[in-house]
């Protein structure tokens, strides 16, 4: 006969309330104590959002509004239990809430490897081509036919900078549907693996920091194989001023992916409803909501996340 399970630890209202005045970020769940100190940063809906609510009672918080919790992140929650409130039958399971304090980020470095990295080479490459645009005859088309190209002067610098950023968005969306949220065969072993390290990884610990921003030294084999792409299709300079926009797209795009997990943007915000966005795609719509800094492509390609509907408040 396997032996009974120790007892859970049982904490009384004044031993939380110490713990919340350490700092500490204790909620519970009915009479359930969970210790979130560790995970205010990680926490998907911002990290005020827990310190508010520090040492209060979080199950009505679970159902919503503003959305019901997954069932991943109940099972999630789990994990950071600590034991059971000692409830006064005269006063019931009531702990004053104090604010948690706040923890550092992680990954600071990894994070901003990006632009320091990338940013120089778009302002090279911009003030270059723009140089290139303003002295030379750029036309468009010229290698097919002399009769119809289109003349490309200066003016046109910020339209083409703009239409590489939306590129970008497309591909980013492309990526992301196609390739990290592909089905590999189920006898390929190679590809099971490389599709994990690519991004099952991220799904399995959405919290990991080092995995959040794309390493450099892959990030240069992607962005060469654009650029090449582009100088083929296009004349240089044009080529040139559309990759720029779309790497620094690339960079917007990587610093809101972060952002998107460790930021705490105001409510109502652009952020603030792409992190709710990116939250449902990790734990509860794997399929659809593809898109990191924009929606754009989740409207044409009809994968927009579901809005959820909640009964109103008598």
């Amino acid at each position: 006969m396997a032996p009974a399970p120790p007892p859970a630890a049982s904490f009384s209202p004044a031993e939380v309330q110490r713990r919340l005045a350490a700092g500490a970020c204790w909620v519970r769940r009915g009479a359930s104590l969970y210790d979130l100190t560790g995970f205010v940063r990680h926490h998907p809906g911002g990290e005020q959002l827990l310190r508010a609510r520090a040492g209060q009672d979080i199950s009505a918080d679970l159902d919503g509004p503003p959305h019901r919790h997954s069932d991943n992140a109940r099972r999630w929650l789990e994990q950071y239990y600590v034991g059971e409130l000692r409830v006064d039958p005269q006063v019931g399971p009531t702990v004053p809430s104090l604010p948690c304090k706040s923890l550092s980020h992680p990954g600071l470095s990894c994070r901003y490897s990006v632009p320091i990295i990338w940013v120089p080479l778009v302002l090279y490459l911009s003030w270059s081509y723009y140089r290139t645009l303003s002295q030379d005859n750029i036309r468009l088309f010229a290698s097919f036919t002399t009769d119809y190209s289109v003349a490309v002067p200066k003016s046109m610098f910020a339209g083409l900078f703009v239409l590489g950023m939306l590129f970008w968005t497309l591909v980013e969306y492309l990526i992301h549907r196609f390739l990290f949220h592909m089905k590999p065969p189920s006898d390929s072993h190679y590809l099971i693996m490389l599709h994990f390290v690519m991004h099952g990884q991220h799904h399995k610990a959405p919290f990991d920091g080092s995995r959040l921003v794309f390493p450099p030294v892959p990030a240069s084999l992607v962005i060469a194989f654009f650029y090449v792409f582009l100088r083929l299709i296009l004349p240089e300079a044009v080529a040139g001023i559309i990759f720029a926009g779309g790497l620094l797209g690339y960079v917007l795009y990587d610093m809101t992916h972060y952002y998107l997990h460790f930021g705490s943007p105001h409510k109502g915000s652009y952020l603030y409803n792409m992190k709710a966005h990116h939250v449902k795609h990790h734990f509860e719509y794997q399929k659809s909501g593809f898109g990191i800094s924009t929606k754009l492509w989740d409207y044409f390609f009809h994968t927009l996340i579901p809005e959820e509907s909640h009964p109103k408040m008598q």
